[in-house]
């Protein structure tokens, strides 16, 4: 019982084909309840000779696909022509109401069987993008597995390097354990999100908690809005370690954001940094920038003053955590 529910589920939803045996008996199934209503509506108004068959049309195609429905419409037919209920057509009329039946019938056959094949293309495109993502997130947590692995062990040749120099050591330490608490808080961002406070102070906090300010309310990021400014963080601060606040010695950053209905803006100022020379090419770092808010209606301002980069980024939160 419970594998013919299942095959009959599945049918029904267009998930697989069932069988013909299986198929068959559901379209008989239909004719005999078109035929039971053929006969009490009889008692009570004029014959319906082929009326009520053509939800059995519909319902059998439906179910069974279009040589399903095709059988059906012709056992419709011979039943319509055969079996009488109350008063008896005359012959010609009869004949036109299997005419009309024939046309309606196929029309109904058409229909379903299209709505059947649109149907089943998208559960296809479906499942291929769910098991992409899938394997997605497989490729992304052995990536992630083999980043942590590898910073675990730079952390462990440098301590035993630096075991004579504490010093040293001590102000590479918290770095290091800062990137990788970095890196799990992007992982776990991935899949429930996070605050937007949290995931700078995890990003910025390896460049000492004294060179930014924070100036924003608390605000929950969406998993995907919130790996996409994970990037984007990591991305200007890279760079400002390398060429820009944070490689000077007196560099400031603030970082402060607002929301006006569900539109975010994030600034991004950098001060006191060392002076900007020509700008090349775009890298791929600005290609980043400029697409990863792409998604969420957002776009990315960016300028090189002497003062120091300043980046504006705007964007949509989706609507459940706006």
């Amino acid at each position: 019982m419970a594998r013919w529910t299942d095959e009959f589920r599945r049918g029904w939803y267009g998930i697989s084909q069932p069988s013909l045996l299986f198929g068959a008996g559901f379209a008989v199934l239909c004719l005999a309840l078109a035929t039971a209503a053929r006969w009490s509506l009889s008692l009570i108004r004029p014959e319906l000779a082929f009326t009520l068959y053509f939800p059995a049309v519909l319902f059998a195609t439906a179910f069974g696909g279009f040589r399903i429905g095709l059988a059906t419409t012709v056992a419709g037919g011979v039943l319509g022509t055969v079996l009488a209920f109350g008063e008896p057509q005359a012959d010609s009329a009869k004949m036109v109401l299997l005419l009309i039946y024939v046309v309606v019938s196929g029309l109904i056959i058409w229909g379903t069987q299209h709505y059947r094949s649109i149907a089943s293309h998208h559960r296809q495109i479906s499942k291929r993008l769910t098991e992409e993502e899938t394997y997605r997130k497989l490729v992304v947590d052995e990536l992630q597995h083999r980043l942590k692995n590898k910073l675990s062990t730079v952390h462990a040749v440098l301590r035993q390097v630096l075991h004579n120099q504490p010093q040293v050591w001590a102000s590479i330490d918290g770095r290091i354990r800062a990137l990788s608490a970095t890196d799990d808080l992007i992982a776990r961002a991935d899949g429930s999100g996070c605050e937007l406070r949290e995931l700078l102070l995890s990003e910025l906090g390896p460049y000492g908690h004294v060179r930014f300010t924070l100036d924003g309310e608390a605000l929950f990021l969406p998993a995907k809005l919130a790996v996409s400014f994970a990037l984007i963080f990591h991305e200007l601060a890279t760079n400002a370690g390398k060429y820009g606040a944070f490689s000077s010695p007196v560099g400031l950053l603030q970082v402060s954001w607002s929301v006006a209905g569900d539109r975010l803006t994030v600034v991004w100022d950098e001060n006191e940094g060392p002076p900007i020379g020509t700008v090349g090419a775009p890298g791929f770092g600005t290609k980043l920038l400029n697409a990863a808010l792409r998604p969420f209606d957002g776009n990315t301002e960016i300028a090189f003053l002497r003062t120091g980069v300043h980046c504006t980024l705007k964007c949509r939160i989706p609507r459940d955590v706006a």
